[in-house]
């Protein structure tokens, strides 16, 4: 549809009513721009998935329409759908050098380097694109460059925040610069469509400069071997790492393959330059265990992430054992608390000490707490305040103290709600279609598919295959084969099941070819009400009729 001419239409696909799996679009006289395109990793409801993205059919449909992709920064939340999702929207892409780089890693692994027009903006930069004029603001946040976007268009200006926080002093690049964020405020901003992840936070959010001093500490008197792990794109903790193993007498050691990546993209784009040198595992090994500090990934407690590879004894270089130091320098992202809860307890049983968020203060956020919203909306003071990146919890409470610092109008989006953004307020223009889609293999997928269903089936209640070999009058010529998966006493379960076959297959219609689907089915229903009446279990049972030639 086309917007209306007084109105600014907003469209979140993805981060809206969750945390992650950013994409939002603005569209004005029929054309439209996109900001971020992130993923989400899967929980144990949906196995074999990785990976899911937002379903972008709503613009992939309208992609003649569709000006350009603007990246606020690197985070997997907001820029690892890119290469999945890129084909469906042929669109250019626009970032800044760092999150450019980091984009670059992944069109190459996926083979579109070459394909996908990705253009590097400055920072402080500004493009043009049909009726959006979008410049880039910097400000503050776990990752090099994070921006936020003030897109300026003839109805009104909106500010993007993207994932921001306020910091003084935040290590790697430059804080937000307030004047700047006052006088976008003071030119008048129509929408300011911001951050919700810490609004309950009573508290700032921190300065990463904070932390040197509490993690150097943890690390006094320590004669074993210490392993740090957090976000391997949070080079500004990295950083500090690097500066508290060296007032330490240790090593920084980068373990994990998107560790080391990382770091070569942040000195390639200059940062992470003037810490000490970090070292390779090789190089660790010929070392005294006092001596060096592991920098590892898994601190989301995924399987193989470093951390956990380490503590399953996978590690080709690198041991864990009694009197050692693991420290959790990052916030557990919700969904991930059962698998970190398994890795602690592993790492306690081989005698490591654990310090998580919880113990120390070895982490602090890169999203705004509700101090540092309260100034933001102090200096932006938008007409309209929409927030994003929080669950519904989140963006409810952000409404809810968006009326109380007096912003006129305030709405949550949910995503597919089209929202109209204009002098005379928000409103809902219109629900469209949304969803996830999964990366399944090398396939995306709706997340609702037979296959995924058909693989929680068989993981709560196992698998039944049972294959008859039958003459041209459907009789059994051999018992019946019978395979359990995932089934409990599966010896009794098999040989009951055998039985009840056989008695059903007495019955067997005289009937050819025809008749077998029909067979098959009965067989299908007996064997799975065996199965059930001696287990519990009503496991995905599957027949398969073979039949032998007519003499």
């Amino acid at each position: 549809m086309a917007p209306p001419k007084d109105t600014v239409l907003f469209l979140p696909l993805g981060g809206s009513g969750e945390i992650g799996m950013n994409m939002n679009l603005y569209g004005l006289d029929g054309q439209w721009i996109m900001i971020d395109c992130g993923t989400s990793f899967a929980g144990d409801d949906l196995p074999g998935i990785d990976m899911i993205f937002p379903d972008p059919a709503f613009i992939s449909e309208r992609r003649s329409d569709l000006l350009g992709l603007m990246l606020t920064h690197a985070h997997e939340d907001h820029i690892g759908a890119v290469a999945q999702l890129w084909p469906q929207l042929q669109c250019p892409v626009f970032a800044t050098p760092f999150t450019a780089s980091m984009l670059r890693a992944k069109l190459s692994e996926a083979g579109l380097l070459d394909d996908v027009p990705l253009y590097e903006i400055g920072l402080n930069g500004s493009v043009e694109l049909g009726p959006f004029n979008c410049e880039f603001v910097t400000l503050a946040h776990s990752i090099a460059e994070p921006n936020a976007l003030l897109i300026k268009t003839r109805v009104g200006t909106i500010f993007h925040t993207g994932d921001w926080k306020l910091d003084a002093e935040p290590v790697v690049g430059e804080p937000a610069d307030i004047d700047q964020l006052k006088k976008i405020g003071d030119e008048g901003v129509l929408a300011m469509v911001c951050d919700s992840t810490n609004v309950f936070n009573i508290g700032t959010s921190g300065s990463e400069e904070d932390l040197f001093d509490p993690l150097s500490a943890l690390l006094v008197g320590r004669k074993g071997r210490v392993a740090v792990t957090g976000f391997a794109s949070n080079i500004a903790r990295l950083h500090t790492l690097a500066r508290v193993a060296q007032q330490n007498g240790r090593k920084a050691v980068l373990v994990g393959r998107s560790m080391r990546r990382n770091v070569s993209i942040a000195q390639n784009n200059g940062y992470l330059l003037d810490v000490p040198a970090f070292i390779s595992e090789e190089e660790a090994s010929q070392l005294p265990a006092s001596k060096v500090m592991y920098v590892c990934t898994g601190s989301q407690g995924e399987g193989r992430g470093a951390m956990a590879r380490i503590t399953r004894d996978e590690h080709p270089t690198i041991k864990l054992g009694k009197g050692d130091l693991v420290i959790f320098s990052s916030k557990v992202i919700p969904g991930n608390e059962v698998s970190l809860a398994g890795l602690y307890n592993k790492l306690a049983a081989l005698g490591v000490d654990v310090i998580t968020e919880k113990d120390s203060m070895v982490h602090v956020s890169g999203h705004p707490g509700r101090p540092d919203l309260v100034e933001m909306y102090g200096w932006i003071r938008p007409h309209i305040a929409i927030p994003v990146h929080g669950e519904t919890r989140h963006l409810m409470e952000h409404v809810a103290l968006a009326k109380e610092l007096q912003v006129p109008h305030s709405r949550a989006a949910a995503n597919g709600e089209m929202v109209s953004l204009s002098q005379k307020g928000v409103k809902l223009a219109e629900v469209v279609e949304s969803g996830k889609l999964v990366k399944d293999g090398k396939h995306i997928t709706p997340r609702k598919t037979l296959e995924i269903r058909d693989r929680r089936r068989v993981a709560d209640d196992g698998h039944l295959f049972i294959t008859l070999l039958v003459n041209e009058r459907l009789k059994l010529v051999q018992t019946p084969g019978v395979n359990c998966l995932g089934i409990p006493d599966a010896e009794r379960v098999t040989g009951s099941v055998v039985t009840a076959v056989e008695q059903v297959m007495v019955k067997a219609p005289k009937k050819q070819k025809a008749t077998q689907d029909r067979l098959a089915e009965t067989v299908r229903i007996a064997a799975r009400r065996c199965c059930e009446q001696a287990t519990g279990k009503r496991p995905v049972t599957d027949v398969q009729i073979m039949q032998l030639p007519s003499d």
